[in-house]
């Protein structure tokens, strides 16, 4: 029996490749996990109510875009959210069952066979979520692997890529905040990023699913800095979901929006694979979207995380204070060890960095940036978060280093 050899040299796959590291070891404390980024604040009161109300639509095959007061409620959300002129509802937004499944089948929809008469590239921050790199090579690309380093603001320099690798890109993939390290990208930044691209005709993925977990300042969209531009519309393509905003990663409910054009190849490949949110969801997710109050209050939620985490941890040098995301992005000379060492010593479980990254592309210095981090997920109560901050400083504070 044959195989696709495709994706024969992918690793394992980061929880799997964590289960292996710590299960075969005692826990040396009551056990907290820390090393999931899944939502366990509260989701809105009026959700359960809702999904009764609507509950005959499970009856019926749900619109494979999205229905038209989903799409409508997003538009709207999305003009108001990031100060954009004008969203169509019918040309500029699709429905995902969650960002993950748009993440993936954006790069199939819009990656062309070939770049300039070569085999595309597509250019991931490193570290990255995971699904971009494997979009990529279903897509018939080469993912180059971009680093995402402390001095550069844990973000990537797109613009460093050698020449000969930006006439081939076809696609750039960019989260901010980020996922792991909690970076922002600015406006300046995206317009040089989306600028580079008019450039050297890619398009730029924009993943902003934790652009509402945030401290002070709301992170810039990749469309409000397109829209001050002079640049094709199909330049740009963003990706949220109501996971981390509205605590319901279990709803599978997010959207893509960007170029008419764009999003109709969305659609029609959507037609033929995609999996249709069902129509009780998808009212319930026009619901959320219009509601902010209580965005406002799980963000309040996460912003005493961050002042927890700057007390317990601020004075280790391996501490870096996130910006936005929910989570912490930790330096302790050998993520792996530290996490083992971590839960045999307190049974607390976090993520080596190295699970989310690869080595960087030769062509870009080598290395591996996460090799010497580990991620800390903040979505427990803020009892269970000290419990495992205090744990972490008093575990590996002498790994991370005293601060000055």
């Amino acid at each position: 029996m044959q195989y696709p050899t495709r994706f024969s040299n992918l690793p394992e796959y980061a929880f799997p490749r964590l289960r292996a590291l710590l299960d075969p070891h005692p826990a040396g404390g009551e056990v907290l996990h820390m090393s999931i980024g899944e939502p366990k604040h509260k989701f809105p009161d009026f959700v359960p109510e809702l999904l009764l109300r609507y509950a005959d639509g499970f009856n019926k095959y749900p619109p494979n875009d999205g229905a038209p007061e989903l799409r409508a409620a997003i538009a709207t959300w999305l003009e108001n959210r990031f100060d954009l002129k004008s969203v169509d509802p019918d040309k500029n937004v699709v429905n995902l069952n969650g960002t993950r499944e748009g993440l993936f089948n954006a790069a199939l929809a819009l990656c062309p066979e070939e770049k300039n008469g070569q085999k595309p590239v597509v250019l991931l921050p490193n570290p990255f979520y995971q699904c971009y790199m494997v979009a990529a090579i279903q897509a018939g690309a080469e993912p180059v692997f971009v680093p995402a380093p402390e001095d550069n603001g844990f973000l990537p320099d797109f613009a460093s890529v050698p020449k000969d690798l930006l006439e081939r890109t076809a696609i750039v993939y960019m989260c901010s905040p980020s996922n792991p390290q909690g970076a922002v990208a600015s406006k300046a930044y995206w317009q040089e990023l989306i600028a580079l691209g008019e450039t050297y005709d890619f398009r730029v993925f924009a993943d902003e699913c934790y652009s509402e977990i945030y401290r002070d300042t709301p992170p810039t969209g990749a469309l409000t800095a397109a829209q001050d531009m002079d640049v094709d519309p199909e330049r740009v393509v963003v990706f949220h979901s109501l996971s981390k905003r509205s605590n319901l990663p279990g709803l599978r409910s997010g959207f893509a929006a960007g170029g008419a054009n764009s999003i109709a190849a969305m659609k029609q490949l959507r037609n033929y694979t995609g999996a249709p949110v069902p129509l009780p969801i998808q009212m319930v997710s026009a619901a959320v979207w219009a509601d902010e109050a209580h965005v406002v209050k799980n963000r309040e939620m996460y912003q005493r995380k961050f002042d927890i985490s700057d007390r317990i941890l601020g004075n280790l040098q391996g501490y870096t204070s996130p910006q936005a995301g929910f989570f912490l992005w930790l330096k302790a000379g050998d993520g792996e060890a530290a996490a083992l060492k971590l839960w045999k010593e307190a049974g607390v479980r976090v993520l080596p960095g190295e699970y989310l990254s690869r080595p960087n592309d030769p062509r870009l210095g080598g290395g591996n940036p996460g090799a010497e981090y580990f991620r800390v997920a903040l979505v427990a109560n803020e009892q269970e978060i000290e419990r495992g901050l205090y744990a972490i400083r008093d575990t590996l504070g002498d790994q991370m280093g005293a601060g000055t």
